[in-house]
This record gives C-alpha cells, structure tokens and sequence, in this order.
C-alpha cells in the first residue's frame, strides 16, 4: 500500500553513509503531483508474495548524536507491482515533515531504499469467497494493492466482471490509477497473460469529491443513490455474487465497511473467507 500514514517533504537526501539491511535499489521514481509519487525498486531474487500484500520499506535515519548509530525509518507500503514483476513497485504521498517521505520523496534511480521481505495483508483472493463480480473500492494511495490485483492474471479468471473505483480530491491525483489502467488494456505482455477478453471485464469508475471532473461524489454518496450502479448499467451489490476489497483513509474503511454491511456482505479474513476484506495497516 503506500505509505498511507503521515510521513513527507524537505530538502533532505537519502543517507547512505551506512550500509543499508536488505538494501534494493531504485530503478525508476514518477512524481504525479506535488504530493503523490511512484517508484520502483529492484526484487530480492527470493521474495515471494501474493498480489494485493505489502511489506515495510523506507531508508536509514540519521545517527545517533550520543552513539552514532543509525536506525531505520519504515512503513508499511503496499505491493504496486504484481507477483510476476520482475520489479517491485511502489505508490506513496508526500506528507510534509514526516520522518520517511519527507527523505523518500528526493530519492532517484541508483539511490538505495531499505525492503523487509516478510508480505502481509488482507486484500488477497484467499481471503474471499468465490463470486462473480469483484469491487475494488480505493481513495488516494488506496490504489495501490489493486494495481497489483488488476494485473493478477487469478483476478480475471475467479470473476466475470472487475470494477475498480478510484475516489481523490482532485483530478491530478487520479492520474497514477488512470495511466495504469490504460497501460493495462494497452500492454501487449498483459493483454498476452491475462487475455484480451479477459481484460475485457474490466471497469473503471474515478471519481473526485473538489475539483471538477465528469464523475464528481464521494464513491459511498453514489452507492447510496444508486448512481454507481446506473453508470455501469449493473445490479446493486448483494452476497450472492458480489465480492469486495477497500483500501483508503480510516473515515472511508469504516464507512464502506458498514454500508457493505448493509448489503448483507460479511468481512473476511486469510484464516476465514467471506465476502468482503479491507486492509487495516494503512491511514491515508
């Protein structure tokens, strides 16, 4: 996931007068706005991971002033990429005067990043019954553990129909999401592994809650009206065939989470699998 709790933005450079554990080192950064970037980092050859986990990531801190030691500075980030990638992918905010960002935001292609190989998390396919339409319901950085669901071959062959919703405040923010799915319909290795009419299943639905743009509420707001699901020309969300991964701020979790509910969806979990999961670990 990103690091969806506060961390952002200074002038400061990434400390390498260490050495770094279980360093990995940065291949390609993308700045989307002035607070949402992307990067991607080499794979250790022996991470294995299911799609939607994510593992904690960051870089070295300063010394010590008394022993002159360094500790590391990590936060939990969701896996972008998928299990396939030869890389490993990442999508994070820039909060102003966090401990991590702030340095995480400078860093370049050559710079190295701190990686703990040990994935975890709730948005996986295990977690759920099988269904014929699965949601995935993101805000912000949320996006992230579904950019790695929606090149998931598994994701198009457990389901008949793949929607994705994208709710940002602005039109910029969406724009990691937008190009991504694009870039999914338009790949010719993806289109190759999942299937072009698998792909073909997919459904994109962005929306923003202040700048203008041509779909513009809160993604719960048109759920309750009904609006979503005349946009998409399908029918409301019920138990027997619909399935739902949520990732974004704490507020969106537990609303969603009580307006799945109401639905008659039941949350899941590794160890029990049920109709819906959100991942816990992140604050947008």
């Amino acid at each position: 996931m990103t690091e969806h709790s506060p961390v952002t933005q200074t002038d400061a450079k990434p400390v390498k007068t260490m050495a770094m554990p279980d360093a990995q080192t940065v291949t390609e950064v993308t700045h989307w706005t002035d607070r949402l970037f992307s990067f991607r980092v080499t794979r250790p050859a022996s991470l294995r991971f299911r799609s939607g986990e994510f593992v904690m990531i960051g870089l070295m801190g300063d010394p010590d002033p008394k022993t002159g030691k360094q500790k590391p500075l990590l936060r939990a980030y969701s896996i972008a990429s998928p299990s396939w990638d030869e890389e490993l992918e990442f999508y994070s905010i820039k909060v102003p005067d966090g401990p991590l960002t702030s340095r995480l935001q400078h860093i370049q292609p050559g710079d190295e990043i701190i990686l703990r190989p040990k994935p975890v998390g709730t948005l996986v396919h295990d977690a759920l019954l099988p269904g014929k339409r699965i949601w995935f319901f993101a805000t912000g950085t949320g996006f992230a553990p579904f950019a790695s669901l929606l090149r998931d071959p598994q994701t198009f062959e457990d389901y008949d129909e793949v929607i994705i919703t994208h709710t940002c405040r602005e039109v910029g923010e969406l724009e990691y999401g937008r190009k991504l799915i694009e870039d999914i319909r338009q790949d010719e290795l993806l289109n190759e592994l999942i299937g072009a009419e698998n792909l073909a299943k997919l459904r994109y639905y962005p929306t923003t809650t202040r700048e203008e743009s041509p779909k513009m509420g809160r993604i719960t707001d048109l759920m309750r009206s009904g609006e979503v699901y005349r946009d998409l020309g399908v029918e409301p969300i019920s138990p027997e065939h619909d399935r739902a991964m949520v990732c974004g701020n704490l507020a969106f979790n537990l609303e969603i989470k009580e307006l799945l509910e109401s639905y008659g969806l039941e949350e899941g979990a590794n160890s029990d699998p049920k109709h819906y999961v959100v991942e816990k670990a992140f604050l947008d």
